[in-house]
């Protein structure tokens, strides 16, 4: 299996990253990555909490990745309220601000149902979907199987209400992440890179966290059937952050989605797997 981008036969070093600020007409404005460069366009949905910046250890494919901070992480104005098809017009600005006609998309963890509105939304402009350890649409109860202490905890107030999400965050969230061992040596490797997103998104403070769990359990907007694009799903088996099980419910309801699992490999060490 190779990274989104396609690994060249000998990859150079990781591309660097442009940054700059749109503002738009309603007096927002959004943080753009930009690695430029004339290859296919690949547009990067981050995870919870994470800003737009491509991942580093994709970079050094020939493909210009273009990532895009959500509504308040990083330079992005926050949107409370926002929902997970409001990141569609978000994207078509700076496409179109950018000069570029299409991209594939792709997003890990909260970056999945992103990239999956963006497919949904902009059939024009997106031409394929990568959604990697992703969540479904919110079901209930059920929706909850599976998942660590701390995923529980932190979605589950969110289905509060955004009121709800901001004191349980204030009051220092779930204490953890429900990573695997296997995820924690990924962080001790090129994908440490992590740690660099992370502490950029939370500088600004807890709000894009916020908005992001709320937006998963409420309604996203968008219909998944509804998308005509080509939709690929991949998934860690033992992910206890957002369980296999919401990969297999996204195939179910995506026509025509590929689904990969992948035996043994967790929310992070899945990235891994892809990139061999």
């Amino acid at each position: 299996m190779t990274s989104p981008a396609e690994h060249p036969e000998h990859p150079g070093p990781a591309k660097p990253v442009h940054r700059t600020e749109l503002e738009l007409p309603d007096g927002r404005a959004l943080g753009i990555h930009d690695t430029g460069g004339t290859g296919d366009v690949v547009l990067w949905h981050g995870g919870t909490p994470n800003t737009g910046e491509p991942p580093l250890p994709w970079r050094e494919t020939d493909a210009r990745w273009i990532g895009v901070d959500r509504p308040g992480y990083g330079r992005s104005s926050r949107v409370p309220g926002r929902r997970i098809a409001d990141v569609a017009a978000d994207v078509r600005a700076v496409l179109d601000h950018l000069g570029v006609a299409t991209c594939r998309t792709v997003g890990h963890s909260g970056g999945g149902a992103h990239a999956l509105a963006c497919a949904a939304l902009l059939p024009d402009r997106v031409t394929s979907a990568l959604s990697i350890s992703g969540l479904a649409p919110f079901t209930g109860a059920d929706w909850f199987e599976g998942m660590g202490p701390h995923s529980r905890a932190s979605l589950g107030r969110a289905t509060a209400g955004r009121r709800a999400k901001e004191q349980f965050e204030a009051a220092g969230g779930s204490g953890g992440v429900d990573f695997t061992d296997e995820d924690r040596e990924t962080l001790d490797g090129p994908w440490g890179w992590f740690g660099t997103v992370v502490a950029e998104a939370g500088g600004a403070g807890s709000g894009g966290l916020v908005d992001d769990d709320v937006a998963h359990v409420s309604p996203w907007g968008f219909d998944p059937a509804s998308i005509t694009v080509p939709v690929t799903l991949v998934h860690g088996e033992a992910d206890r952050v957002v369980p296999v099980a919401h990969a297999r419910r996204l195939a179910e309801l995506i026509p025509g989605a590929d689904l990969v699992t992948i035996p043994g490999a967790g929310h992070l060490s899945v990235l891994v797997e892809i990139s061999r």
